[in-house]
């Protein structure tokens, strides 16, 4: 059966449910797209600068662009034609590995981790802490296997090298 027709009649059956019915299927939607459980596996496959599809909750059109920012339940997400920020939730955002299939680009090689010798103090690197929180910080001394990093807040990390990666600026 076409999307089109699942559509048409989704819609039908829920063009006879109740106000009450209706508003009682909104909250287990909401319950359900806030489980983290469908959130995390789209937010590990994200990064700062990556290129992904997201949809616009003002019309349900999928839009381009690029990953400005993540935070603990949504990304800010540049559009690309408009270049205007928007703050998505993860769970709007297509998952970078079905974006990758729906182009049938290859995908690149995995980037190799960062070692002892690829870091040096005074570079600016990215890591995600235990609550998957990207913290930005500076190299602030090369320890035997991790990396001290100050991200401006007054704390300081341990990090391991292939914890670590280098942040480009946009």
């Amino acid at each position: 059966m076409s999307a089109a027709g699942v559509d048409s009649r989704l819609l039908e059956v829920l063009g006879r449910a109740s106000s009450l019915e209706l508003l009682q299927l909104k909250g287990v939607i909401e319950r359900m797209l806030a489980d983290p459980k469908r959130s995390v596996p789209i937010r590990l496959n994200l990064h700062l600068g990556q290129a992904v599809r997201f949809m616009d909750w003002r019309d349900g059109r999928m839009c381009s662009g690029t990953v400005l920012a993540m935070k603990e339940t949504q990304a800010t997400i540049q559009e690309e034609g408009t270049r205007i920020a928007w703050s998505v939730p993860y769970t709007a955002i297509e998952p970078p590995a079905h974006a990758a299939r729906a182009a049938a680009a290859p995908e690149p090689p995995a980037a190799p981790q960062p070692g002892r010798n690829d870091l040096r103090c005074g570079e600016k690197v990215a890591f995600e802490d235990k609550y998957l929180n990207t913290v930005v910080g500076t190299i602030v001394r090369i320890n035997q296997r991790t990396a001290s990093i100050d991200p401006g807040d007054g704390t300081t990390w341990r990090v391991g090298f292939p914890l670590l990666r280098h942040v480009v600026d946009i």
